[in-house]
């Protein structure tokens, strides 16, 4: 049996790499992604997250510098995402943010949850304030919050 920081390693590896097949392939075909983008349900909607970031930011990189090796259940890992804001970015709202050519330095962790040589659950936590306001974007209050 597949030790299960190797999957939670080759998860960094394939995504890092940009390779599709490989990130789920780590996956499990009924997994649950849970990230503040929102909640994916298999292969699919996986994939779709990971397309949004990839098409944003085709240079993105995730530089692990932190592993909970004293617990397997969940695996739990804090990272650093960088990377350009070159192509458009899929916004909360449903629009497209197009490239601002601006760098982000984000700070994240996730949990995963292995079972059967797979990541069954992965939840990614990562400050979207943070994120939007690296690419130039600011709060604005509504009429509704007045």
């Amino acid at each position: 049996m597949v030790e299960k920081w190797e999957i939670k390693r080759a998860l960094a590896a394939a995504i890092n790499d940009h390779d599709m097949h490989r990130m789920l392939d780590c996956f499990a075909e009924d997994a649950t992604f849970v990230s503040p983008v929102g909640v994916a349900e298999g292969h699919d909607e996986i994939a779709w997250i990971f397309e949004q970031f990839f098409k944003g930011f085709p240079d993105l990189r995730l530089i692990v510098w932190y592993e909970a090796i004293g617990n397997d259940d969940p695996l739990v890992v804090e990272w650093t995402g960088t990377g350009t804001h070159t192509g458009p970015f899929l916004l909360p709202d449903g629009r497209d943010l197009e490239a601002t050519g601006r760098r982000i330095s984000l700070r994240g962790t996730c949990a995963s949850f292995i079972d059967n040589g797979k990541i069954v659950t992965h939840r990614e936590y990562f400050d979207q304030l943070e994120l939007f306001s690296q690419l130039g974007m600011h709060l604005a209050m509504d009429d509704t919050a007045a």
